[in-house]
């Protein structure tokens, strides 16, 4: 079949591998002038599985009410008069009752698994280098409540094949030594071997590349969507608007939708709708400038909620969320709070004074389980709404549309559409 993918970042160029793969003739398209600009372009670098727990858990709603008003807190939900923002966050509460939290921590725990050992095979297969580390990741605690309700999560976790252990502050160090500088009283740690960090956007350019040369697959860029064309449930087109501003329609058999934080903007013209709503991550990125006091291993602030990951001579730390509709202008403030934090857990080893600063729009659902699966119109299909597990749950997102795209099973239990 011929198929279009719209949307070039991590999870449409996976998307666009695999079905390239299993034979399809696929063309990629895309509003920006390359791939993994967006969203992928500097997130925090995590493949962290270890991190299943959805945003909205039973613990959740205390702590938006506690952290409102305040400019630096890590979830910040600015009020605006924006219906849609108003009904993710009704929808996100309904999602706090346990029984749905731990519903869907098994499903993104499931694709999670499943998305590593793709990206395992891919990048073996491909010989594809991407500032990649592999030795796991460290989840510290500065809080005693929290370290005790995180070894309890554990035991669950656990209990679905995910290989994690509990860290005294002595082994942590023996993980992780450059936190001998941190002024940040570490009460444990949680330690998940398996995961894995690297540059989300290096590695989307690499797998572009294998794309062109191991499949054929075309790339538009500077193209934006526009609309749909179609009749009873057949997608029969999608009308684009090239760099030169002319209207063309392409034509395909199939069409996926991996545009991140606008799915449902480009969906509600034909009478579709899904639950995903942009929330703004930051990031900084810092040069390594003593290597032996810099961090080797990933590593995420549970207290804090920062991520850490080291990409080559760099340090990027990544953190906050603001539901704050498509703004993406740099809130100084907040950036600050995520710097000063790091300062704290390894004071020596980053040159602070160059600071890069980024800010991207996570696509989240009210329940962290992105949308991947088919439409009512039987050749559209949805592959989005990752929100901050983008990276991590890529390739297996990529791999399992792919497989519904072609009349296949996927071979994971998860919520497909």
């Amino acid at each position: 079949m011929r198929v279009v993918v719209i949307g070039a970042g991590v999870v449409g160029m996976t998307t666009a591998w695999f079905l390239a793969k299993r034979g399809h003739e696929v063309e990629v398209i895309d509003q920006e002038s390359g791939s993994g600009l967006v969203t992928s372009y500097a997130n925090g670098g995590q493949i962290s599985v270890s991190q299943a727990e959805p945003w909205s858990n039973p613990g959740a709603p205390l702590k938006v009410l506690k952290w409102l008003g305040q400019e630096d807190a890590p979830l910040l939900f600015r009020m605006r008069a924006d219906l849609k923002q108003w009904s993710w966050g009704l929808r996100f509460l309904l999602e706090c009752f346990p029984s749905r939290t731990k519903k869907n921590m098994l499903d993104i725990l499931r694709l999670g698994i499943y998305s590593r050992k793709c990206l395992q095979e891919l990048r073996e297969n491909e010989e594809l280098q991407y500032h990649q580390i592999t030795k796991g990741i460290l989840q510290i605690h500065t809080d005693e409540a929290e370290f005790e309700a995180a070894n309890r999560r554990l035991v669950t976790l656990l209990d679905y094949g995910l290989d994690m252990s509990v860290c005294t502050t002595e082994g942590l160090l023996g993980i992780e030594p450059a936190l001998k500088q941190s002024s940040v009283p570490i009460v444990g740690a949680t330690y998940a071997a398996d995961d894995e960090s690297g540059d989300a956007h290096v590695f989307t350019r690499q797998l572009e590349e294998a794309c062109i040369r191991r499949f054929g697959v075309t790339f538009t860029y500077d193209t934006k969507i526009i609309g749909f064309l179609g009749s009873g449930r057949t997608i029969s087109g999608v009308r684009v608007l090239d760099k030169f501003g002319e209207k063309k329609i392409k034509h395909a058999d199939a069409y996926v939708l991996a545009t991140g934080s606008v799915t449902d903007a480009l969906l509600r013209p034909i009478g579709l709708g899904v639950p995903i709503f942009p929330v703004k991550g930051y990031s900084l990125t810092v040069p390594v400038s003593n290597p032996s006091l810099a961090p080797q291993v990933c590593i995420t602030d549970e207290n804090g909620k920062v991520a850490m990951s080291r990409l080559g001579n760099f340090l990027r730390m990544a953190g906050t969320a603001e539901l704050n509709g498509f703004d993406v202008s740099i809130n100084d403030e907040r950036c600050a709070g995520i710097l000063k934090r790091v300062k704290k857990l390894f004071p020596q080893g980053m040159d602070y004074k160059n600071v890069k600063k980024w800010a991207g729009l996570r696509p989240m659902t009210p329940s962290s389980v992105p949308v991947v699966g088919g439409t009512r119109f039987g050749n559209l299909f949805l592959n989005a709404g990752h929100g901050t597990l983008g990276w991590t749950l890529a390739c297996g997102s990529g791999a399992v549309i792919a497989d519904i795209v072609s009349g296949e099973r996927p071979e994971i239990d998860f919520s497909f559409n």
